[in-house]
């Protein structure tokens, strides 16, 4: 199989225009992984693939739970950001209590909100399965508020399943 990056500049002014991106991402990050199992480089092309593909990103990337408190940064596309998050706080935290995604309007309305870029004003994280267990979440970060929904939470999930499979 072989991978191609689409030059596609995508919409998110729909909910049809965005189901078609989560589509051809689908499609690209199945080529893009396809006979590779190292997770690092798995992640970072994960990373960089969404990144660059979805429009109005500040930050998309993984933070990894090797223990059950703390999660540690992993590959990402973006400023610099925090390197550990404690179970539980922020959003990144939260969506590994929850268990699943968990997609923020407003950061600054958020109880505990970590703020690793000002320029952040909507966040959504999908927790990352391995084993059946919460092995990491991944993060995507927006300057613009409202820039997430229910629609995005389906489609990320849907790409981070193409990835665990990676891992099985």
């Amino acid at each position: 199989m072989t991978f191609s990056l689409s030059d596609t500049a995508y919409r998110t002014d729909s909910r049809e225009a965005k189901e078609t991106m989560y589509a051809d991402l689908r499609s690209q990050l199945t080529g893009l992984l396809h006979g590779e199992t190292d997770w690092i480089a798995n992640t970072a092309n994960f990373s960089s693939l969404v990144f660059n593909t979805m429009p109005d990103l500040n930050w998309a990337g993984f933070y990894f739970l090797p223990t059950p408190d703390e999660l540690v940064l992993g590959p990402f596309q973006g400023k610099p950001a925090c390197i550990r998050i404690k179970r539980g706080r922020g959003v990144c935290g939260t969506t590994v209590e929850k268990g699943e995604s968990v997609v923020v309007a407003d950061v600054h309305a958020f109880p505990g909100h970590i703020a690793c870029d000002a320029a952040s004003r909507s966040e959504l994280v999908v927790p990352v399965f391995v084993g059946g267990q919460v092995a990491g979440v991944f993060d995507l970060d927006s300057p613009l508020p409202n820039r997430f929904d229910d629609v995005d939470a389906r489609g990320i999930e849907s790409l981070v399943k193409i990835l665990e499979q990676t891992r099985a």
